[in-house]
């Protein structure tokens, strides 16, 4: 009898734990408005609990990296999972900014660290020689599943039971369908010639003779520009993610249909994840993510003239398709520039500085929301920023297929 490949029991638990996390992450945007409306707070209050659950989950990242590198996947995975379901279900229970910002600014953050695109990403790469672009694109595609999935059965179940019931739930299904697949499924490595889980690297040597110095990690231009790429990228992305359905909401779209366009901007975010890894595999992580930014060129310039109801769910689904194209490169960047060794520490900083800015990014759009009661201004500024992105990916040295980790 053949036996099963495991690299497909490791891609499917890879883009189920993403399905879960990214879909999770993604409620507080569907839930913004009726929690504000119920609980009497302003946006800037809830988009600051969300600023600080991106503050201290980036800062968990590097953490989680080192873990990664360092220990077994399972064991950090499966930790992140539990803290995860228990974060995301007690904020049916909050009454007090506080609360809010314990159990989904804290809790949640470390959880959803320790069960985000890093450590799938990290497992992905370990396990997959060639082709790792793809690979990792088709479970970063578990988050746009998961966006496109539970947003619409919560915007459904929200319209029938309430926020409260709706997050209880979300943490339950989490906590019984999550976590035991994580303690039986997960391998930080494939089994080495002893029949044990490998501590050797691709290249056949040991993460201590490969791995670079700190000093030259920080020395590497390559990745200073890619933290401010990946810094803009992030500040847009939970902008949007946070603000999009409380945006249509305003502007006369139905609580149905608004939640409904958010869970669609995750099955255009998997075609775009998709075409980035084989995109990436052929040309080098650079050319996707230059598209990624000259999507986001044009509609940013186009939503600040025109804001129907067809021009919002147009822009939201073109923002959707972006939403996840650099999500899988960065562990390719992070192997091309340093190699296997530091795949957790190297991404890890850069998930760092992507999540630091996405916090900022969703508070910056609540901010300038109760400033002037629009987000027109905010439009403006993720345009502009868009150009500097633009403009920094054009210098970011284009790789040949044959120099990048994916091969």
């Amino acid at each position: 009898m053949r036996r099963i490949d495991y690299r497909r029991v490791i891609l499917g638990t890879g883009f189920t734990v993403l399905f879960f996390s990214g879909g999770s992450r993604f409620a507080m945007g569907l839930m913004l408005k009726p929690m504000t409306d119920d609980l009497g707070w302003t946006r800037s209050t809830v988009s600051l609990a969300i600023a600080a659950f991106m503050l201290v989950s980036a800062l968990s990242l590097p953490l989680v990296g080192r873990l990664v590198d360092r220990f077994s996947l399972r064991w950090v995975m499966g930790a992140g999972a539990v803290m995860m379901a228990m974060g995301v279900g007690l904020i049916g229970r909050i009454n007090s900014p506080w609360q809010l910002f314990a159990v989904y600014g804290l809790v949640y953050a470390i959880g959803q660290a320790a069960t985000s695109n890093l450590p799938v990403g990290v497992m992905i790469s370990r396990w997959f020689i060639r082709r790792r672009s793809v690979a990792n694109s088709v479970a970063v595609s578990g988050n746009a599943t998961g966006q496109l999935v539970i947003i619409a059965l919560l915007a459904a179940f929200l319209r029938a039971f309430g926020w409260r019931m709706s997050f209880t739930v979300l943490g339950l299904v989490n906590m019984v369908a999550l976590v035991p697949l994580v303690l039986v499924t997960v391998r930080s490595r494939p089994p080495d010639r002893s029949g044990g889980e490998g501590r050797i690297s691709d290249t056949g040597q040991s993460s201590e003779d490969v791995a670079p110095a700190q000093g030259s990690i920080l020395r590497s231009t390559r990745l200073w520009l890619l933290i401010v790429v990946y810094a803009v990228c992030g500040f847009q992305d939970f902008f949007v993610a946070t603000h999009i359905v409380a945006f249509a909401l305003d502007r006369g779209i139905g609580v149905v249909l608004a939640g409904n366009m958010l869970a669609l901007m995750g099955l255009m975010g998997l075609a775009g994840v998709l075409l980035s890894g084989v995109l990436s595999d052929a040309f080098g992580p650079a050319r996707p993510t230059a598209l990624c930014f000259l999507i986001r060129l044009g509609i940013f310039a186009f939503i600040i003239y025109f804001q129907g109801n067809a021009a919002v769910i147009a822009f939201a689904l073109l923002y959707g398709f972006t939403f996840l194209i650099t999500a899988p490169l960065t562990v390719v960047y992070a192997g091309s520039i340093f190699g296997p060794a530091r795949l957790g520490a190297v991404s890890g900083t850069i998930s760092m500085v992507h999540q630091i800015a996405g916090g900022l990014g969703a508070f910056v759009g609540a901010w300038i929301f109760d400033q002037w009661g629009s987000y027109d201004r905010a439009f403006g500024l993720m345009l502009a920023l868009t150009v500097v992105a633009m403009a920094l990916t054009l210098m970011i040295k284009q790789e040949k297929p044959s120099e990048s980790l994916a091969q």
